[in-house]
């Protein structure tokens, strides 16, 4: 299957569909924290590639309601972060799985098909994470766990403060790439 993973610079969905035998790519502005095949720059000219599988993590910085106050002072900005959301949910392929945090995506295009927790996916911590997905079933929970800490929500606030709470956790990658990458 061939995976495109936009919004990554981690590398950590990337290598869980790599792990599982797919050919995989992640793309993001930043480079990648891993080596592997990462495309550096605008996802728009490689969104038209033949893809079978999307998976979109696009920032939240003006679409997550715990982000509200900046919607407020520049609603140029959420507008566009609006319309970067529908291009990727409208994108031609056939398998898509848009991932973000509560936010105003729910109200102003569709509400997510499924809301995730990491501790359902053997990590002991909080993060409603909302999917909306075309043409993928629900993620099926793989190691429910105890210890539920919400660890994003109390980290100290520093310049990549936001590049620890963007990273999607091993064990969701995992579960992506084991139900999804099976299709």
């Amino acid at each position: 299957m061939r995976v495109l993973v936009a919004c990554e610079f981690s590398g950590i969905v990337r290598d869980a569909f790599i792990a599982a035998g797919h050919d995989a790519v992640s793309c993001d502005l930043l480079p990648s924290e891993r080596p592997g095949p990462h495309w550096r720059g605008d996802i728009r000219p490689i969104l038209r590639w033949d893809w079978d599988l999307l998976i979109a993590h696009p920032p939240c910085t003006y679409l997550a309601v715990s982000g509200a106050r900046w919607m407020a002072l520049r609603p140029a900005q959420t507008e566009e972060a609006l319309k970067f959301v529908r291009r990727l949910l409208e994108a031609d392929i056939p398998r898509i799985a848009l991932e973000n945090p509560i936010s105003i995506i729910s109200s102003r295009i569709r509400k997510p098909d499924q809301i995730i927790q990491p501790w359902m996916f053997g990590h002991g911590e909080t993060k409603a994470t909302c999917l909306w997905l075309k043409g993928l079933p629900k993620l099926v929970p793989t190691d429910i766990v105890d210890g539920r800490e919400a660890r994003v929500h109390r980290m100290p606030p520093g310049p990549d403060r936001w590049k620890e709470r963007s990273r999607t956790l091993p064990g969701i990658a995992a579960a992506m790439a084991e139900q999804w990458g099976s299709l």
